[in-house]
């Protein structure tokens, strides 16, 4: 996938009080960071950052930290969070995913958002996606024993990728569909620009949701 290099965006993201630009140091600490003790969720690959916004505007309950890699990518997200005005229960990371156990400690996280994550469409890159057996057993080290994933996609291959993945690590499934919009799991569904985008196409839309195995070390 290629970027369009934005200019400006490396030195607006340094100084955006948006990002946290040492996340290491917080590791075991967000809820120092953010005042309270609320539940952490976070999105992996935000992309523009439209959907967790949304959410940390309609829930102040739940802190949120949404996680980009791509610095053209990110001052998006910055940009709309600037524009909502007072919000504390929101921040972004620019962080490599493979690197996340080095920023949430073991049980930190109550929720993990995988929203049309980049699907790697080659066999040789299939440890990069955010689904494989590989990232699932990062996800493990910081998520809670009763938090979840939800991922949506409306890449059909990389959708049943993600089911064999989670199965064969032992993840519980539940709530799977493969037509979000049509489904009865639409009711309070926040779409992102991608799902916006895809479902105008006539896309369909698949959803689901991964459980921690009973037994973490299985």
């Amino acid at each position: 996938m290629r970027l369009r290099n934005i200019k400006g965006a490396k030195e607006a993201i340094a100084a955006s009080p948006y990002v946290v630009h040492e996340p290491e140091q917080y590791r075991g600490r967000w809820n120092e960071f953010f005042g309270n003790d609320h539940p952490l969720y976070i999105e992996i690959g935000m992309g523009k950052g439209k959907f967790i916004t949304t959410l940390a505007q309609q829930h102040p309950e739940i802190n949120y930290i949404g996680i980009e890699l791509y610095e053209s990518v990110l001052i998006r997200a910055v940009t709309k969070r600037a524009a909502i005005g007072e919000c504390k229960n929101i921040t972004f990371l620019r962080y490599g995913a493979e690197h996340l156990p080095q920023v949430f400690a073991p049980m930190e996280v109550a929720r993990i958002y995988l929203n049309f994550s980049d699907p790697w469409p080659k066999d040789r890159h299939a440890r990069r996606r955010l689904t494989s057996k590989e990232f699932l057993a990062r996800y493990r080290t910081f998520l809670r024993d009763d938090g979840h994933i939800e991922f949506k996609t409306d890449n059909r291959l990389l959708f049943d990728f993600s089911v064999e993945q989670a199965q064969e690590a032992g993840w519980r499934l539940q709530d799977i569909t493969y037509d979000l919009h049509h489904s009865k799991y639409m009711e309070g569904n926040v779409m992102t620009e991608y799902e916006e985008r895809f479902s105008a196409m006539g896309n369909p839309i698949h959803r689901l949701v991964a459980f921690l195995p009973e037994e973490k070390g299985v």
